[in-house]
């Protein structure tokens, strides 16, 4: 029973006493939204999946079947604040004219290659009321603290190593604030607020809310919104999903998505996995007598040679 409770709480909280690392995987899919915690030190992760769709315009008179995969791959290095990361995407549109003369045209190509960074800023700690004995009350009662969420900031640049047909004029720089708010054990709020395509002429900003539940040990559910305000129209999305953990280190995951603008209607599904490779080790950390951290250096084993191996005498 203790282990799966721990489960649960590694599924949606993500915070450990290291602040990143966690014991089992920390994946940002199926949604879009970013956490503020990365992987930890010496954890690649990889990220991918495949996505296809329908859009109808009928103010264009156009229908637009998008089929595409995304790659993310993320990488703590240096600080465990720290991680980087790349995202790259890979879209192929047919493109239906249905005006006066039908016809229909097909692009394809890389419509997405982006690097960037992440780092936590402030990272909101929790008392741990299992431990509260003396009134019933406390230990039950809702902490104020977790209103407060964590914060961290991404900053990245969009590449103009991109298909002809998605092609960018220049390099443009992406920002964002990425918060997460752990209500419980079980139910957590991530938002996003981004700047893309800054200081371009398709600049445009957005918003993206996620809340994540934990149903079982290895079931979660999410619900997101996002919102994109353009130049001259607002795009508005809602999608659903669910990921399933198969082992500590490899995870999949299903969600559908529909745009709820007047203007034009879409709806996008797609399947995917993420999986670690994981490196990380803690580091150990004592204080003196004054009460002082120091870092507690590991103990280097001298390698024995080939003969003292072979005669080594059991102990037992």
């Amino acid at each position: 029973m203790k282990k799966k409770l721990l489960l649960l709480i590694l599924i949606t909280s993500y915070q450990l006493v290291n602040a990143q690392y966690t014991e089992i995987i920390n994946s940002k899919s199926p949604g879009f939204s970013e956490s503020p915690y990365g992987v930890g030190t010496d954890v690649i992760q990889v990220e991918g999946g495949v996505f296809f769709g329908k859009g109808n315009s009928p103010k264009t008179f156009t229908k637009t079947n998008p089929l595409g995969a995304t790659v993310f791959l993320r990488y703590g290095k240096f600080l465990e604040k720290l991680e980087f990361n790349a995202k790259i995407t890979y879209q192929k549109n047919k493109i239906e004219f249905n005006d006066i003369s039908s016809s229909s045209t097909n692009i394809n190509g890389i419509s997405e290659l982006t690097i960037g960074a992440k780092y936590l800023i402030f990272q909101q700690k929790f008392a741990d009321k299992s431990k509260e004995i003396r009134s019933w009350e406390k230990r039950i009662s809702f902490d104020k603290k977790r209103l407060i969420p964590s914060i961290g900031v991404y900053v990245g640049v969009n590449t103009n190593f991109l298909g002809k047909d998605y092609k960018e004029e220049k390099l443009s720089p992406k920002a964002a604030i990425l918060l997460q708010n752990d209500f419980s054990d079980r139910l957590v709020l991530v938002t996003n607020l981004v700047g893309d395509k800054i200081g371009t002429d398709n600049r445009f900003y957005s918003y993206i809310v996620t809340l994540t539940y934990a149903v079982k040990e290895s079931w979660s559910i999410f619900v997101e919104n996002e919102g994109d305000f353009y130049k001259y129209k607002n795009d508005f999305q809602i999608g659903t999903g669910v990921a399933y953990l198969f082992t500590k280190d490899l995870q999949f995951d299903a969600s559908i998505r529909i745009n709820t603008n007047s203007n034009e209607s879409a709806f996008i599904s797609g399947v995917g996995a993420s999986w670690r490779f994981d490196r990380h080790e803690d580091k150990m950390i004592e204080t003196d007598e004054e009460g002082n951290k120091v870092k507690k250096r590991k103990k280097k084993r001298k390698k024995k040679g080939f003969f003292s191996r072979l005669f080594k005498k059991k102990r037992p």
